[in-house]
């Protein structure tokens, strides 16, 4: 009986000590598997949300354990916080100007992601087709020059289109945005009067108009706005399946735009791009630029105090680089030419 008790005893202290082990070495590896797993948290513009969204999910579904956050506030949501050191990383379509990157907590590279384009898109009962549009019109529809649809400047560039006599509801973003940066910036190169009224900025004292937030906003209220007329990147009137106007360019060509005319804006640029990579290609030459096409930015402290979120850093922009890439031109952005591309490699090896 003794000896029957003395087993049962070993028995249970058997039991207890493999669940005992088993539970230490499962909390271990919990607390392992936690400590290696890293959150990054960026913010910033729209303008390259759908394209951003889709390479992080991608890039954490490769990389268990790296889980990366982005909040599309709008470009200059996402300066103020990279600045303020918020977040880890900012993007931005309009470059910071040197006031803005001398006011900044910590030291920020521009590294351009891809490009895009920035389209005209309206919502004119009876007229279904692609409108020509001259740069000039465009300025003074927003300078409240231009008040109705059916305007003498509308209809010479739309021989055959029956406008209606109703008024322009202008509609721009209400947010400080990168998109709004390129437009305004094409706005100033084009139209002398609205360089000197209004000037390029992502937030500008707009003439005329009611303001959204967001292209996302702008979408919405151009699509639900009868005689309305707004302006947002070239994925979301994709997506929403916006009618948007052909651009008249610097070579005086009508250009809708695509991933072919946005490369094309892109070609002069690359040949002499600046170190910073802080540089403008709106109303660029050439008979197939379209005229409203910009680089977009990821802003990246060039130093860092936590190394472990710098190396995932670096590894996801070089991931973008190899594999990013070439998904752009499928959701409607131009991939960064060869040449922008190996100088971005470098720039990435700099970070620290």
């Amino acid at each position: 009986m003794e000896r029957v008790s003395l087993k049962i005893a070993a028995a249970v202290l058997f039991a207890f000590c493999v669940t005992g082990c088993k539970q230490s070495a499962n909390t271990s590896a919990t607390s392992a598997g936690e400590s290696s797993a890293q959150n990054l948290n960026g913010a910033g513009a729209t303008f390259p949300y759908p394209i951003y969204s889709r390479w992080f999910s991608e890039y954490a579904a490769a990389h268990p354990g790296v889980h990366i956050n982005y909040q599309s506030i709008g470009s200059g949501g996402g300066i103020r916080q990279v600045s303020e050191q918020t977040v880890d990383f900012g993007a931005s379509d309009g470059p910071m100007t040197d006031q803005q990157l001398a006011a900044s907590k910590v030291p920020l590279m521009h590294i351009p992601s891809v490009l895009g384009a920035v389209v005209p898109v309206y919502n004119i009962p009876g007229v279904t087709g692609n409108l020509n549009l001259a740069p000039d019109v465009i300025a003074d529809i927003y300078l409240g020059k231009i008040t109705k649809w059916n305007d003498p400047r509308l209809a010479k560039d739309n021989p055959g289109v029956k406008f209606p006599s109703t008024a322009i509801l202008p509609v721009y973003r209400s947010d400080g945005s990168g998109t709004t940066y390129i437009f305004t910036d094409f706005l100033s190169k084009v139209s002398p009067e609205w360089a000197a009224k209004v000037g390029k900025s992502t937030s500008v004292k707009w003439p005329v108009g009611i303001g959204q937030k967001g292209n996302e906003g702008v979408a919405g209220m151009v699509r639900q706005s009868p005689s309305s007329f707004g302006y947002v990147e070239l994925i979301y009137a994709l997506q929403n399946k916006m009618t948007y106007g052909a651009v008249r360019n610097a070579s005086g060509k009508f250009v809708l735009a695509s991933t072919d005319g946005v490369t094309a804006a892109a070609a002069a640029a690359a040949s002499s791009m600046p170190a910073d990579y802080r540089v403008s290609i709106t109303n660029a030459p050439g008979d197939t630029s379209y005229p409203i096409s910009s680089f977009t930015w990821f802003l990246i402290p060039t130093h860092s105090s936590d190394a472990t979120k710098t190396a995932t850093l670096k590894d996801f922009l070089t991931w973008m680089l190899d594999h990013g890439e070439s998904e752009a031109s499928s959701m409607g952005y131009a991939p960064l030419p060869a040449q922008v591309q190996s100088m971005v490699r470098q720039s990435i090896a700099n970070l620290h």
